[in-house]
């Protein structure tokens, strides 16, 4: 996992797993039922199972960085949590993009893990609409744990 820069002595580098559990407990918090006691599943996969699972359920024969399979029910039994489905990430590709991407790894897994979670709270991007809002509460929610804009590009930064 890629620290961020930090005065020496200070550099903490958290595991792959805080930084899932944060992103997605933020996102939880912003942008859902904080009400509702639920559950959330993070898998972390290789391309390869990843791969097989987007063409199962995707109809494409190829890995992606992350995807999300919002739960059936609504409905738990008394006192305990309701399942809103799993976030699965492909490590091997969230890696490969953030360097191409030159951002830290943690920020660009944490970006993933907002993604996979406004998923599972029913958010889409299948428009561009639905893109648009979906994009700006996803900036929004990263802002709120210091992580910049990931849809601003180098060349819009110079």
């Amino acid at each position: 996992m890629s620290c961020r820069k930090q005065p020496p002595g200070q550099r903490h580098c958290p595991t792959r797993e805080t930084v899932a559990r944060h992103a997605t407990l933020t996102a939880w918090q912003k942008a859902g039922d904080t009400n509702r006691n639920t559950e959330v599943s993070i898998v972390f996969g290789d391309d390869e199972m990843v791969q097989r699972l987007n063409g199962t359920y995707r109809d494409q024969d190829k890995p992606t960085n992350v995807l999300s399979f919002p739960a059936d029910g609504d409905e738990a039994p008394a006192g305990a949590p309701c399942l809103l489905g799993d976030i699965v990430l492909a490590y091997e590709t969230i890696a490969r993009e953030a360097q191409e991407q030159d951002k830290t790894l943690s920020d660009h897994l944490s970006h993933l893990c907002v993604h996979g979670m406004l998923h599972l709270l029913g958010y889409d991007h299948q428009t561009d609409d639905e893109a648009e809002d979906m994009e700006a509460l996803e900036v929004e929610i990263l802002a709120g744990i210091g992580i910049a804009d990931p849809f601003v590009t180098a060349l819009q930064e110079v």
